[in-house]
């Protein structure tokens, strides 16, 4: 599950809180192990999104560096030319 969140510190264009938001799902999720949750715990997941949700916010705002924004396009070519290495298939597969 966790594969799914990606890197979102120093990219141009930012993050998007739609971004920042489907990686705390993400965490969540690996952290309670619930796909989705029971009707039971439905209201502590979805505080628990709201709660990583404001802290990855947070944090991707005060985080400051020196070195040039990442463009998206640029790393997700880089992804796909190391998943083709990695399982021997074509980038564009």
């Amino acid at each position: 599950m966790c594969r799914n969140i990606k890197t979102l510190f120093n990219f141009d264009p930012p993050a998007t809180d739609d971004e920042i938001r489907a990686a705390s799902l993400q965490f969540v999720r690996k952290l309670s192990g619930y796909n989705a949750p029971s009707k039971a715990n439905e209201a502590a997941f979805n505080a628990a999104i709201d709660e990583v949700f404001a802290a990855a916010k947070r944090l991707l705002t005060s985080l400051e560096t020196n070195a040039p924004a990442k463009d998206r396009d640029v790393e997700a070519a880089k992804a796909k030319a190391r998943a083709a290495e990695r399982f021997g298939r074509s980038a564009e597969a």
